[in-house]
Order: structure tokens, then sequence, then C-alpha cells
């Protein structure tokens, strides 16, 4: 990242936007809600942000390298560690559940989140990522809009790509739900429905294998 880190100085910027698009986040949120597991348990999310969706889903724990946006997910309850996705500080096998919400967009390397996220989780464990696909509306909006100081830099992932990396990364995928549709307009309060083909907001649950295949071990 060139400059100044946004997720630093321009932390409360940042928050507002949840306040000033209320419709948009509910619709994110139910979303979310609609691959969460079953069972609660250890439950982290990475890139925690300031803890708008962790503070909402009863996620206890959050992983964020940003102090500025960590000091306001603390705010909100949630216990942060400092890191990244591609370097958890979390022992193996110590999480059921791991949640990327608009984070993998923002990693040096997906492949390498990925496999911490498989590494930290329980056999069995759940990962749920959420992501703006580059081909969905507001993905597009996203990738052309130079003045946004958050996503000017973001690499953001076709559905595709993203299925593909998670299956690399030994998920196999559960379920996928989406959101924010374009015919249900910009500021629509929208449920969730099951696929990905036309919403701007796709939700992924992936699950970690209960038993390892010996190759996958040593790969």
């Amino acid at each position: 990242m060139t400059g100044p880190n946004p997720f630093e100085t321009l932390a409360d910027e940042y928050d507002a936007w949840f306040d000033a698009h209320p419709e948009l986040f509910e619709s994110e949120l139910q979303a979310v809600r609609a691959v969460l597991p079953e069972r609660p348990g250890r439950w982290v999310e990475v890139g925690v942000g300031t803890g708008r969706f962790a503070s909402r889903l009863a996620i206890g724990l959050g992983v964020e390298p940003a102090g500025a946006m960590a000091d306001r997910a603390r705010q909100r309850g949630v216990r942060v560690l400092e890191g990244t996705a591609e370097c958890l500080p979390l022992a193996d096998s110590s999480a059921d559940a791991l949640f990327l919400i608009t984070t993998l967009c923002f990693v040096s390397d997906v492949g390498g989140a990925l496999a911490e996220a498989r590494r930290v989780l329980v056999p069995g464990g759940a990962i749920v990522v959420a992501f703006l696909p580059r081909d969905s509306e507001l993905g597009r909006a996203a990738s052309t809009d130079s003045s946004d100081p958050f996503f000017r830099e973001a690499r953001l992932l076709s559905a595709s790509e993203l299925l593909c990396a998670m299956m690399a990364a030994g998920f196999g995928i559960d379920r996928i739900v989406q959101t924010l549709a374009a015919s249900s307009g910009p500021e629509a309060l929208e449920a969730p429905s099951d696929g990905f083909d036309r919403g701007s907001f796709v939700v992924v649950r992936g699950l970690r294998p209960q038993r390892e295949r010996h190759s996958s071990m040593q790969s």
C-alpha cells in the first residue's frame, strides 16, 4: 500500500459508512447470518476492522493489523489480537469458525491467507468468506472509483477465482448466498438468496474436512 494507511488515518470515516448506509449493512448481515455455523463455538473474524460485523454476530475474537480500527472494535466489546490474515496469531486447530468479511481483497497473498485459515480451524470447522465479486455492479464501481481511499488499492476477486482458491486450499464448499442485487436498488433492504449470479455481496461457507487426506497433509 502506497502512502498513509487509510485504515489507520481514516478509521472514523470507514466506520461512519455503516451508519450512513443502514439498509446495505443489514442486507450484508442477513447474508452472513444465513451461513452461520449451527453451533456456537470459538469464532474468529480476521480483518475485524471496527467490529461492526463481529459485535452483531457474537464473534468474540478478532484479528486486525490496523491499530485505529482495532481500538474501535474493542470499544464494541470485541477482543482483538494484532496480526494479518497471512500470519494469524492463533494456534493450530484453535478455532471452530473463521470469518473473512470483505478482507481477502486487501491481503497480499490470498492462497497464504486461506492456508492459514485452514491451519487454525479444527477439522470440520467452517470458514465464512464474504466478498464483492469483481464483475458485480458494486464490484465494478469499486474497481473504477479511484477516489475511494479504501478500495482503490483493493484486488477484487471474481466468484470463480474465490471458489477455486478455497478449493485449492482444501476447503469443501458448503453453501453460497448473495445479496445486494442490482434489481433491488442501491439502498434497499434485501433478503439473501442462494447462488452468486447477480448479487454484489456474496458469502461462501467452506468446511475443513473432518479427515485429511495423507497427500494433502504433506502439501
